[in-house]
Order: C-alpha cells, then sequence, then structure tokens
C-alpha cells in the first residue's frame, strides 16, 4: 500500500547530468529535512548515456521518499517532466533544473503565491525583481529575450520568462494537463502555460534568483530555431493564450 500522498512532489529531469546530480541531490536533501513537509523526489532520466541512472538509482535506494524513473530512450525534456507530472503524487508538484540554477529554497515563494489562490506559477528571470546572481553570456541572454518576444507574439502569453526550469503547479491539474502535453523537446514550458490556461488554471510569474550554470544542455543556434519552429505546432494544437 502507497504512503499518503506528499504535500509535494519534486519532478527532476535529467539527461547526462552525471558531473553534477549528486550533489544537487544531496542540496535536494537537506533543505527537504529544513522545510520539514512531506515530499517526495522523481528523477526522471531521460535516456541518458552516462552514469545519471547509476547515481539516481544508489541514492534512490538509501534515501527514501526518492525515487528514479527512466525512459528507455533519449526523447527531450519535455517527455521528462510529463513523465514526472504523471507518475507524481503530490499535493503540489514543483518542476526543477537538475542544476538548480533557481535555488532549491525558493519553493517556498512560490508556495506562498500558491496559497494565495494562484494554481500555477512560473519562476521569472525577466521581471524586475529578478536577481540574475550569475548572468548568461550577452549572446545567450539576447537570444532568450527575443525568443519570448516571439513567444508573446504568437501565442499571446503574456508573461516575461517563460523558459525557467522551476515552475510550481497544484498537483491534480499537473497530472490532467500532463495527460495532454505531446511537446517532447525545450520548448514544452510554452505548451504547459498554454494547457494550464486552457483549463482555467490562474497563473502568475513571480521573480527568483537565478545563476547561471555554463554547463547548460540548450544550444543557443539550433535549439532556439527548433523551439521557434515549435510554436506553431504548438499553437495550432492550443490555441493561443486567453486572458
Amino acid at each position: 500500500m502507497l504512503d499518503a500522498a506528499p504535500r509535494l512532489s519534486v519532478v527532476i529531469p535529467a539527461y547526462n547530468e552525471g558531473k553534477r546530480l549528486r550533489a544537487t541531490l544531496e542540496r535536494v536533501l537537506e533543505w527537504t529535512g529544513q522545510w520539514g513537509g512531506t515530499f517526495e523526489v522523481l528523477v526522471v532520466d531521460d535516456g541518458s548515456r552516462d552514469d545519471t541512472s547509476a547515481i539516481a538509482g544508489e541514492f534512490a535506494s538509501n534515501h527514501e521518499h526518492f525515487a528514479l524513473h527512466r525512459l528507455s530512450r533519449n526523447r527531450g525534456k519535455g517527455a521528462a517532466v510529463r513523465e514526472g507530472f504523471v507518475r507524481s503524487r503530490g499535493e503540489f508538484v514543483l518542476f526543477s533544473d537538475a542544476d538548480l540554477s533557481t535555488p532549491i529554497e525558493e519553493y517556498e515563494r512560490l508556495q506562498e503565491i500558491v496559497d494565495g489562490g494562484a494554481d500555477f506559477v512560473i519562476a521569472s528571470r525577466g521581471l524586475p525583481g529578478s536577481d540574475l546572481v550569475i548572468r548568461q553570456v550577452w549572446y545567450r541572454e539576447w537570444m532568450g529575450k527575443t525568443f519570448n518576444g516571439f513567444v508573446r507574439l504568437l501565442t499571446g502569453i503574456p508573461f516575461r520568462d517563460t523558459q525557467c526550469g522551476f515552475k510550481l503547479i497544484r498537483g491534480q491539474p499537473a497530472r490532467d494537463v500532463a495527460r495532454f502535453m505531446k511537446e517532447e523537446g525545450f520548448a514544452f514550458d510554452v505548451e504547459l502555460i498554454l494547457l494550464a490556461n486552457r483549463k482555467g488554471l490562474r497563473i502568475q510569474e513571480l521573480p527568483v534568483s537565478w545563476s547561471n550554470d555554463d554547463a547548460s544542455r540548450v544550444n543557443p543556434v539550433t535549439d532556439s530555431l527548433r523551439m521557434l519552429a515549435s510554436l506553431a505546432r504548438i499553437v495550432a494544437r492550443t490555441g493561443r493564450y486567453r486572458d
């Protein structure tokens, strides 16, 4: 019999994260001990070719409430997040990048917004209150802002940063929306926001602290072009953002 559903599910998609995953899991473990709420941590290995699965599996075998789920092949970050959402059991679901560019401690600020009535909170690097502790190189920052401009133009999404890898959503809506997610690449965040909007979820953007990690998996040219090409496909499936 499963334990009672935890308050929080933390979903961490991981692809070839062997060099930094152990440190990330140790940090999350330390934070959960200080936080004190019930939780589960779901690492979803997106068909890694390194020792990501071995590290996550060993950690899970030694620490209760940590689990590894492995995709049989590399399908994309969106596929890994979708898998984590579907498998989650928490009252709330937090998606966090494996590099913890947004510190795990920022969760509590997002939770305050949800407790205040929101259903879905998007961490943002693009608002006046955002604290960019370590910035990206200028051309990555410029390309990110350019992509966001296209997102706003083509989808009607009003938010300044759809791509920050730190988002909190109520648990059952996360699981419901995940079943309709089809975008498996880096543009999945846009689809997730549009699907949540179509479902009537109250979405809010919150400025957070963020530090760039030079080991980013996003190629600033090829992945940006793929993401732009994905926008029309996503809008054709979901429609534009509704105010």
